[in-house]
């Protein structure tokens, strides 16, 4: 880089422009601009890393240069501490500076990024999701498909209106559940909604903080999905469960999965690392679902892709190693662990 730029803060910083940072691997989640910044540094890992790698948006924009944000989704890997690869960061920050300079904005700026090994393009649920909760933090109107979608769930149009809602209808309106009726409307459907569109809005509920009348309806579906045996039910309510405050909720409910009949299925497990990852902090928890996992014959790859997938992330790495000097487990938990090893 420079003299004057030695991350990519400076960079954005230092273009004029006014930014933000999100993780896009996990949650959508705002990263605050100390934390980016020691994160930048090295002095801290990655909260949410994602197969090796940090996931993360950065919007930028310049008032004077352009009425639309700019976005960045870029693919940063880290080491084995879940920490930065700062040689890849400097990387990506000189490619930039070669081919824009530091006028990241305007016309000049279009297209000069397309190929560059670092960005990459969340799939189509995330990037809804993400347009959707840009449009709410800037204040912006929603899209054009969001009029049809609120009009569905206010019950004002036919039953069959269903097949004509678009993807990013279905975002604008999870991140607009406190817009009007709203709220009442998505309780008042859910348990109606076909698959075909509870299970995408299962996956933008997944990024909302939902409130305490919606959170406590997914739990509720969720024991019936456990009663019934239905895994597609539980799937979408344990996703439109997961962006919930309501911790003690999320844990009785991991309780709940991790003994029941479905609580071996691959989808769930892999639903209950990837979504309710804070909840592993209590051992006993964590100890279930990786025993479910070792003990899966469907998916040989499961038990090693969980394992890896939890010791990455820095809240649970300890609570994860100790399971290796746990002296209680089972023998398929022990061999399982020792094939990671092997």
């Amino acid at each position: 880089m420079t003299a004057h730029i030695s991350t990519l803060g400076d960079l954005l910083n230092t273009a004029g422009t006014q930014w933000r940072v999100y993780d896009m691997g996990r949650k959508i989640t705002k990263i605050d601009k100390a934390l980016f910044n020691q994160l930048e540094n090295g002095q801290v890992p990655y909260p949410y890393p994602l197969a090796g790698h940090a996931l993360i948006a950065i919007q930028f924009w310049d008032n004077q240069a352009t009425a639309d944000p700019y976005v960045w989704f870029l693919k940063m890997p880290l080491d084995e501490q879940s920490k930065l690869v700062l040689a890849s960061r400097d990387h990506f920050a000189n490619m930039v500076l070669e081919a824009l300079g530091t006028e990241l904005t305007g016309e000049q700026a279009d297209g000069k990024l397309d190929n560059n090994p670092y960005v990459f393009t969340p799939n189509a649920n995330k990037l809804a999701a993400f347009n959707a909760l840009l449009k709410t933090e800037l204040k912006r109107p929603a899209s054009q498909y969001y009029e049809f979608t609120e009009q569905f769930f206010a019950g004002n149009l036919t039953d069959d209106a269903w097949q004509s809602i678009a993807v990013q209808g279905l975002a604008d309106f999870a991140f607009r559940l406190d817009h009007g009726q709203n709220s009442t409307n998505i309780a008042n459907s859910w348990t109606s909604l076909p698959q075909e569109v509870q299970q995408p809005l299962s996956a933008m509920l997944e990024h909302v903080e939902i409130n305490t009348q919606l959170a406590e309806l997914f739990f509720a579906q969720c024991e019936l999905a456990i009663a019934e045996n239905n895994l597609n039910l539980l799937i979408n309510n344990m996703r439109a469960l997961s962006g919930s405050k309501a911790q003690g909720l999320k844990s009785q409910l991991i309780e709940q999965v991790l003994t029941s009949e479905l609580g071996s299925q691959p989808d769930v497990l892999l639903t209950l690392a990837g979504r309710y990852w804070l909840c592993f902090e209590k051992p006993e928890a964590l100890f279930k679902l990786l025993d479910l996992a070792a003990n899966n014959e469907q998916m040989p790859e499961l038990f090693p892709s969980i394992f890896a997938d939890l010791v990455a992330i820095p809240s649970l790495r300890p609570h994860v190693l100790g399971i290796l000097r746990a002296e209680n487990r089972s023998d398929t938990l022990s061999r399982a662990i020792g094939r990671l090893f092997s």
